[in-house]
Order: structure tokens, then sequence, then C-alpha cells
């Protein structure tokens, strides 16, 4: 593990975020339920994208870039944390926001994550769902050099094998947390969707030599999808790190029972899902990642799927930022 110590990295975010129980909750859902707050990382609000940015935008310098660049969906809480750390570092950026079908509209377009990237500075390109968006970003990273600028192409969710050594970090983190506090959970529990949080986790806790399975619960796809979007990303990460590929086998679990109809989108057991963590644990959740998950934890304890009394560990990967965004179906 020495040998990651070296990887550079921009230090950005709040570290060692807090890891909790979650005691009214644990009792509801008949678990012991602890909760890793990386919506506490900090950067603008926080959130799981600050900690791949810590490796994004320490390669971004190596590079010399001036601007970055990154492609999301109008809420993107990643475009939101990146336009921060381009705020904080000096950097130009370009955020090119495509709309989502089935949202709500006007709270959905203007406000949430969408107001904090304006006041944060970023030139926004606002894309419909019928324009391609990596066309578009090859298109104006042409643009950027024309200029003279030096862009640096950030893809969607930091989820690239450099963004995603920010998990590899947190599951470091993680595991001597638990050692301090004697705690051995049976299951992390994650939203997946651009797959490099989950890769990252189970990539650092392979390199530790730590088994503890890593459950993403989907929130736009498919499980098989997801599983084989996650394996692929983990097997690169495992590469990079010097270490066998093969040790990704079996190991990526994911549940696509809870993301509805689309990414964005929001189901009646997520806003049940926001409301429970709210009320008994004073946690804001978001309704397009870590709602979507919570869903999913309560639903499987609640039908003996997770079973009763086991130690769970939840990842809250922030996003409450967006809530505004939903006004119209939150109330």
């Amino acid at each position: 593990m020495s040998g990651f110590e070296q990887i550079p990295r921009q230090i950005i975010s709040h570290q060692p975020t807090p890891l909790q129980p979650a005691p009214r909750l644990s009792a509801q859902l008949g678990i012991n339920l602890l909760l890793k707050r990386d919506d506490c990382t900090g950067l603008a609000g926080g959130g799981n994208k600050t900690r791949k940015l810590e490796y994004l935008l320490a390669d971004a310098q190596r590079q010399g870039a001036d601007t970055l660049v990154t492609i999301g969906g109008v809420q993107s809480n990643h475009a939101r944390q990146t336009a921060a750390a381009a705020a904080q570092f000096g950097f130009g950026c370009e955020l090119i926001l495509q709309d989502v079908a089935g949202t709500p509209a006007a709270d959905y377009q203007h406000n949430g994550n969408m107001l904090l990237n304006q006041l944060l500075g970023a030139n926004i390109h606002r894309l419909s769902l019928a324009q391609d968006c990596q066309q578009y970003a090859d298109t104006l990273l042409q643009q950027l050099r024309q200029q003279g600028k030096k862009p640096y192409l950030i893809p969607v969710g930091g989820s690239s094998v450099i963004g995603s050594l920010g998990y590899v970090r947190c599951a470091l983190e993680l595991l001597t947390q638990l050692k301090q506090q004697s705690e051995k959970p049976d299951q992390i529990v994650v939203a997946t969707g651009s797959a490099g949080t989950q890769a990252g986790l189970l990539a650092g806790l392979i390199l530790a030599g730590a088994d503890i399975p890593v459950l993403g619960i989907t929130v736009s796809r498919p499980a098989d999808a997801q599983i084989m979007l996650v394996s692929n990303l983990l097997q690169q990460l495992l590469s990079f790190l010097q270490l066998d590929p093969a040790l990704a086998n079996g190991k990526v679990q994911a549940n696509g029972d809870y993301y509805g109809s689309a990414y964005g989108v929001t189901t009646d057991a997520t806003i049940q899902a926001l409301r429970t963590a709210a009320r008994t644990e004073g946690l804001l959740l978001d309704p397009v990642y870590t709602g979507k998950a919570m869903a999913g934890l309560i639903d499987l304890s609640q039908r003996g799927i997770i079973a009763k009394h086991s130690r769970q560990l939840f990842i809250h990967t922030g996003g409450s930022q967006a809530l505004p965004a939903y006004l119209s179906v939150l109330n």
C-alpha cells in the first residue's frame, strides 16, 4: 500500500469523514447500522465526487490544464463539486448538462445544483435529450484549444481509473476507522451509478486484504448491466494498482430493484426513504442516489433478505443540495 500513497493527489476534502451509528433507524429496521458520512467531505456541500476530484485535479495540474470540462445531468452533484474545485484552484469550468426525462420541470431546471453551479461561476452548456454529450464535449474541447486554453476532460461522475482512486483511499480510511471502533460490518451498502465509487471501494478492500461484501443499489440501470460496468472498471483499477485483475471475479454485487423508471426520476419508496432517514436520524439524503440506496436497504431489511441484527454499513455519498429541485414531488 506504500505505492498507493505515492500517487499524486490534491487535498480538497475533509478526511476522515465521520463513521457513526444510526440507533433509531437501526431499531426500526432490526439491524445494526453504521453510516459513513461522505456527505461531509466539505467541498461546496460535500459528496463522494470530492474524493475523486482530488486525484483528477492532481492529474489535470500535472498535465498543465487550465480548464476543467465535465458531463452530467442537469442536477449533477459531480458537476457542482467540479465547479467548486475549479473555483478553489483557479481553473476555468465548463459543465455540459443534459436534460433528464421525467423530472419535475420548473424547480429541476433552475434550483438545487443548477443554482449552485451558477453561483460558483461555471460556464453551463445545456443539452437536450436528443443531443450527444460526448460529441458535444469533443467539439467543445477543440474550440477551447483553438482559443489557446488547455482543457482537461473529466468523465461522467469522475469515474475513470484516476478518479476512482479516491474510493480506494476511502476504503483504506474506512478500515482504519472500523478497527478503531472494533466494528466489522457484514456488508457495505452504497448507491452505484457511474461505477467509480463501488469499484474504488472494492479495489481498496482487495488491496488491504479485507473481505467485506459491497452491495451496490443501482440508480439508473438493471443489475446485470451495472455489474458489468463496475467489474470492467474494477479490473482496470486492479491492473493500475499492480494487482491481479482476476481478483475482481465474483466481487461485484448489485441490486436493480429500486431505481424506478430512470436516472433522476423518483419513486414512492425513494420519497419514503428520504422521510424515514430525516425523521429518525436527522439525515438528509437525495432523491437520485442515496434515497434509492436507502429505499433498497429498508426494503431488504424489512423483507428479511438482509438478516436481522446483521451489521450493515451505509455510505452516504451526499447530494442533498439537489433536494430543492424536487420540491414538487417532496411536498
